[in-house]
C-alpha cells in the first residue's frame, strides 16, 4: 500500500480514463500542485483524515483540478504518508 507518482504506476490495468487506478484516488499537493494517488483505504485514518480536514478548512469543496489538494509541502506529504505506511505494516 502507498501512493504513487502519477505516471510512474507499473501497471495500466485497472487504470480508468483518469489515470487513477481501481481503489485510488488523485491529491495535489503543495503550492506546484503535484499530483498523487492514494489508496481509498487511507480515508480510514485519523493522521489522514486530520489532513483533509485541513484540506476542507483551506480549500473547501471546490476542487477544479478534479482531485482533494492537500495545503502542506510535497516533502510533508511525502514524509507523512511514509509514516502512515510504516504504521499500517506494523499492525
Amino acid at each position: 500500500m502507498g501512493i504513487k507518482l502519477c505516471g510512474f504506476s507499473n501497471s495500466k490495468k485497472n487504470l480508468r480514463t483518469t489515470g487513477v487506478p481501481k481503489g485510488h484516488f488523485a491529491v495535489y499537493v503543495g503550492a506546484s500542485r503535484h499530483r498523487f494517488t492514494v489508496p481509498v483505504s487511507y480515508l480510514n485514518l485519523p493522521l489522514f483524515q486530520k489532513l483533509l480536514q485541513l484540506a476542507e478548512e483551506e480549500f473547501g469543496y471546490d476542487h477544479p483540478m478534479g482531485g482533494i489538494t492537500i495545503p502542506c509541502t510535497v516533502n510533508y506529504f511525502l514524509s507523512l504518508i511514509d509514516l502512515l505506511n510504516n504504521n499500517n505494516n506494523s499492525c
